[in-house]
């Protein structure tokens, strides 16, 4: 193959979302016979970009419009204004942003890169996809009709060879991996070798934390169980400040891992390590080394997300039973959209399931195999609920443990939240961690006023916040929290009350619950509104949000309009270009999830 027929996928996402939708490209664009280059952007040298000819970007935003870890190199680079305008004049490109329309920042990031592409002379081969996790069919909606106008526009600038046509979908592509068994002696997938000098923790090298608490903070018989968990950092090279966040990697649970062993036939204790089988796929550092089936499948194999379509397609290729393989193929069809949605993604049913249900096909698929078909198990973030200066040594995390029931007789759980409720204080418990920055930063004066709005485990960067100055003595500090309950959640209630009673934090609570008419924290913001409105507009305050995603930080936003039409004396609009100067100063943020 001609280099015109090299098509380079590179993608950033803070889950592995972005990573699983660019080997699916990859895999469709072999089957056109392209030779085809997968890396995240940070891991391609950005310079190199001008020797291109065919770049797809798959490419997620996180926070308040900003780019995933993964990404932030390239963004830097991509970004700076003394590049020529014409330096990526022979360079096609396709920008597809995976996003999530309850983020008022939606696909940001590849509005922006597609923009800056073309201001450097690349030629967009397409309109941007902007695809959205809230649509009824998830993201596949967008992605399945732009990847067919892909392959569409990619072929008109490079036709397939003379004689060649494109591979069917029904021929099983190559593994991207040769799996060599050995006799070797192992060691857990995270190095244990200490950290040297001022190496810091990372993704591939975590630090093991010990654990120091797992306290749950809401009463017994509440439905929701919240914990304050406390890890050691002492030896770590691990510094932190109020707002960072504490990277996670969570482990399967036992028995999930003996019912995928059982279920496949594998011998758990058999020691393996990969080998590259396609020269343009590279293996994870984790997997170079000898490890044991027994330790991927709990720490690599990401058993209990939910199935992308994808993994039907992969399937599919090991399929002698009649009934089954009628199946997984009328899944991976557009008229069978409405059905995968249903069966997968409504009742978030999870791959170690969808493998029982197809079990005459899953128990086919060989060990090598299992590497394109389940996705690597990703990290999660937690944000950090403690203060380096109150609490040395320590990062501590309010985690809820995500357990919710769909029509599915099994109750659905979070992997590390599950994971994590389960351990145990002990000295050789120990969990893979490292710190990143968080999407909020805090005022470095701490003499400056700050409101804080913080429903629920929202409120964990707040308590970091708070604590860090409180220590140095300073106030200021205005906390609008909400729960369901003053006796079933009001997290971390003798803490506040301690630090009201020496006047370093005013707190307005909100129990929903509590009385017949439901009280949330923007109903306590529209009754201090004057006050939060002097507290801006003539102490230069700064103003957070932080908590689930769906309709609070709107609300919030709604409520915060109004009051300062109402008491600013301004008009709609004006309210609203209030609003804006004070994100584009950083004194309005906002850290949200879904």
């Amino acid at each position: 193959m001609g280099e015109t027929r090299r098509l380079l996928i590179l993608y950033g996402s803070q889950t592995g979302t972005a990573q699983d939708t660019a080997e699916r490209l990859a895999r469709e664009a072999r089957r056109r016979l392209f030779s085809v280059k997968v890396a995240s952007l940070n891991d391609y040298p950005v310079g190199e970009l001008i020797k291109e000819k065919m770049v797809v970007f798959v490419c997620a935003t996180t926070g308040q419009g900003d780019p995933p870890d993964n990404m932030q190199t390239f963004w830097r680079f991509i970004l700076r204004k003394n590049l020529p305008g014409n330096s990526l004049a022979n360079l096609h490109y396709a920008v597809l942003g995976l996003g999530d329309s309850s983020y008022p920042k939606f696909n940001f990031v590849a509005k922006k890169l597609h923009k800056r592409l073309e201001q450097l002379g690349a030629m967009a081969v397409m309109k941007v996809g902007l695809s959205d996790e809230q649509h009824d069919l998830g993201q596949d909606a967008v992605i399945d009709p732009w990847s067919s106008d892909l392959w569409e526009h990619l072929l008109k600038l490079s036709p397939l060879p003379l004689g060649k046509d494109v591979i069917r979908a029904d021929v099983r592509p190559p593994p991207r991996y040769r799996v060599i068994f050995s006799g070797d002696t192992v060691n857990h997938v995270h190095s244990l070798r200490p950290l040297s000098g001022d190496e810091k923790p990372s993704q591939e090298r975590p630090f093991l934390a010990p654990l120091l608490a797992n306290d749950r903070v809401t009463a017994p018989d509440h439905f929701q169980d919240v914990r304050l968990v406390r890890l050691n950092i002492r030896g770590s090279n691990i510094q932190y400040t109020p707002g960072d966040v504490a990277m996670i990697q969570p482990q399967n649970i036992e028995e999930r891992v003996n019912q995928f062993l059982t279920h496949m036939g594998l011998d758990g204790s058999q020691t393996f390590h990969l080998q590259q089988n396609d020269p343009d796929v590279t293996v994870p550092s984790v997997l170079t080394k000898p490890v044991t089936v027994e330790e991927v499948v709990r720490c690599y194999f990401d058993i209990s997300s939910v199935p992308r379509r994808s993994f039907f397609e992969i399937l599919s290729h090991f399929s002698e039973d009649e009934l089954e393989r009628e199946k997984l193929q009328e899944f991976c069809t557009p008229e069978g959209q409405d059905d995968l949605f249903s069966y997968c993604n409504r009742v978030r049913r999870t791959i170690l399931e969808v493998m029982a249900d197809f079990h005459q096909t899953s128990k086919r698929v060989p060990f090598e195999y299992l590497f394109d078909l389940i996705p690597q198990m990703q990290p999660r973030a937690f944000s950090i609920a403690s203060s380096p200066q109150a609490h040395p040594q320590e990062v501590q995390l309010l985690m809820a443990v995500v357990r919710y029931r769909t029509k599915l007789h099994t109750p659905r759980q979070g992997v590390c939240s599950t994971w994590l409720s389960t351990l145990t204080p002990d000295p050789d418990c120990k969990v893979p961690l490292w710190v990143k920055p968080g999407t909020i930063t805090f005022p470095k004066d701490p003499t400056l006023p700050v409101v804080m709005v913080g429903p629920g485990t929202g409120v964990a960067p707040f308590r970091s916040y708070i604590h860090e100055k409180a220590v140095n003595g300073y106030g200021g500090n205005y906390l609008f929290f909400g729960c369901r309950g003053e006796k079933a959640d009001f997290y971390c209630r003798e803490e506040w009350e301690t630090l009201v009673q020496k006047q370093l934090l005013t707190l307005y609570t909100a129990f929903s619950r509590d009385q017949e008419d439901k009280i949330y924290v923007q109903d306590r913001i529209k009754e201090n509104g004057a006050l939060i409105w002097k507290l801006l507009n003539k102490e230069s305050a700064y103003f957070y949000i932080a908590g689930n995603a769906k309709r609070m930080p709107d609300d919030v936003r709604a409520i915060m309009k109004k009051l300062v039409e109402e008491h600013g004396g301004k008009s709609e609009e004006e309210a609203e270009a209030y609003l804006q100067s004070l994100e584009r100063n950083r004194r309005w943020q906002v850290e949200a999830w879904s």
